[in-house]
């Protein structure tokens, strides 16, 4: 085998490879979309029916009725954007100052931070739904938005990507033309930062949005209710209707995908756009 089939043959195995990994990525979302347009009873016949059915546009009417889909995924909307931009702002900030600035304790309070990781999220529960009650916040969005307002994987995350992608000597030039901090971190920081960020808002949105133990808890009112708390009650005690269920994760999802896109794009392109400069 000479080289030029030798290459040929490695350009092919990883393309096959590529299609493959594709394939069985999209074959749940293609799955769910199979089963929100057919019946319950056709979602438990066998042999499984892998074809799409007629029943979607009547399964999401069946949704409508049901539950508050829409007021539901407002709430849910609300509380992802804010998040998100919270926590972008936030965990770049701290993370723009671990990585590059000097001050008493840091290395301590880094460590501790991290520590935070060995925690686990339902230890904290009852303590913050105790906040949220002296604060008078339960039932309301903002017990959803504050508490997620920073993570500490955000600010460890942005603090190594910030190690390597923001040069000393050009902070050192915006130091000598009179930049404050903050003038620092906006105009020199965030540029340099973005495809982290870009990765970072992605997770943290589909992390906000797809949140159902803690809404459950502090959420009181029906109106206020998010779009997951809104879709377990669709799962009755006694019978379910399972199309009408994955016609509901279908509608949720799809905002999923479109930010997961958009947000991708950012991060790639950033990505490139660095790869060229160096």
């Amino acid at each position: 085998m000479n080289a030029q089939t030798s290459q040929w043959f490695k350009s092919v195995v990883t393309h096959v490879l590529l299609i493959l990994g594709v394939a069985i990525s999209i074959f749940p979302f293609y799955w769910m979309f199979v089963m929100a347009s057919r019946t319950t009873t056709e979602i438990f016949s066998y042999p499984p029916k892998l074809l799409p059915g007629g029943n979607l546009l009547e399964n999401i009417r069946n949704l409508l009725d049901s539950i508050d889909i829409w007021g539901s995924t407002l709430n849910t909307l609300i509380v992802a954007v804010a998040t998100t931009i919270l926590v972008l702002f936030f965990d770049s900030l701290a993370a723009f100052a671990f990585a590059k600035f000097e001050f008493p304790a840091k290395n301590v309070l880094f460590v501790f931070l991290l520590a935070t990781f060995m925690i686990p999220s339902q230890l904290s529960t009852v303590p913050s739904f105790v906040i949220m009650a002296n604060l008078g916040w339960v039932g309301t969005l903002q017990a959803l938005i504050v508490p997620g307002a920073v993570n500490a994987f955000g600010i460890f995350l942005l603090r190594q990507y910030a190690q390597g992608a923001i040069p000393s000597d050009l902070l050192d030039a915006a130091r000598i033309d009179g930049c404050s901090f903050l003038r620092q971190y906006w105009h020199v920081a965030v540029p340099l930062l973005r495809p982290a960020m870009a990765f970072l808002g992605i997770f943290t949105f589909i992390n906000a949005w797809n949140d159902y133990f803690w809404p459950l808890i502090v959420l009181i009112d029906p109106e206020k209710i998010t779009l997951q708390v809104a879709l377990s009650q669709l799962f009755g005690l006694y019978q379910t209707d399972y199309s009408m269920v994955m016609a509901g994760a279908l509608l949720a999802v799809i905002p999923l995908i479109i930010v997961f896109f958009l947000g991708a794009r950012q991060f790639l392109s950033d990505l490139a756009a660095g790869a060229l400069k160096q």
